[in-house]
């Protein structure tokens, strides 16, 4: 047993939690990149071009995050690609942060009445044009809660890496209550800076959501 006085563990743990921040900012940015290709594919006049993206996003969305981490960290290297965790760590949660965004994003797109598509189309704009300028400025608006709050999932979702060996918050409270065998202590911690991380984005998402209500 390592002798850790608290200062020691918090640092520790504060550490091992901005990986889990870059992990989440990582995993949200390129994710929202992804996210918003598929959703133009998502909502594009083509029906094959639909069908790519729905397949996609419906084969991502069904398999659990673990296992998408799994395929990545082991199934790679059998093809003669080497990850490291963070390599993976990164990827399957972009994947994974990609479908889900996509999802709600075709969703804000399609709930913009019909008519604003029908008066691009009427002062002759083309599908991107009619996106750009008249769907996207309204879709934001309502696909803002949704997003701010599905980001908690992806911050919570890190948790899952640990698995892979990529040292983040919980395999750093793992390993440091290995060393300690002081549990409660360690994982009191390890949930006040999940809080700490989470509740903010939780708040926002709220706060978006009755802004969209009073309009």
């Amino acid at each position: 047993m390592h002798k850790f006085d608290n200062l020691q563990i918090i640092q520790l743990l504060m550490t091992a939690a901005g990986w889990t921040v870059a992990l989440s900012a990582v995993a949200f940015i390129g994710g929202a990149l992804l996210g918003l290709a598929f959703t133009v594919l998502r909502v594009a006049p083509s029906r094959a071009l639909n069908r790519v993206a729905a397949g996609y996003i419906s084969f991502v969305q069904s398999i659990p995050l673990l296992m998408l981490l799994f395929l990545v960290f082991f199934g790679l290297p059998l093809l003669g690609v080497s990850v490291s965790p963070w390599t993976a760590a990164s990827a399957s949660l972009i994947i994974f942060t990609s479908a889900f965004l996509a999802e709600i994003w075709r969703g804000s797109v399609q709930a913009v009445p019909p008519g604003q598509w029908d008066a691009g189309r009427a002062v002759g704009l083309r599908f991107m044009q009619i996106m750009l300028l008249i769907i996207v400025p309204q879709a934001v608006r309502l696909s803002l809660p949704p997003t701010v709050g599905f980001s908690v999932q992806v911050v919570k979702g890190t948790a899952l890496t640990s698995i892979i060996g990529f040292v983040e918050l919980t395999k750093a409270g793992v390993a440091l209550n290995n060393a300690t065998f002081r549990p409660f202590f360690v994982f009191f911690v390890v949930c006040l800076i999940y809080f700490a991380l989470c509740f903010p984005l939780s708040a926002a998402a709220r706060y978006f959501e009755k802004r969209l209500r009073s309009k």
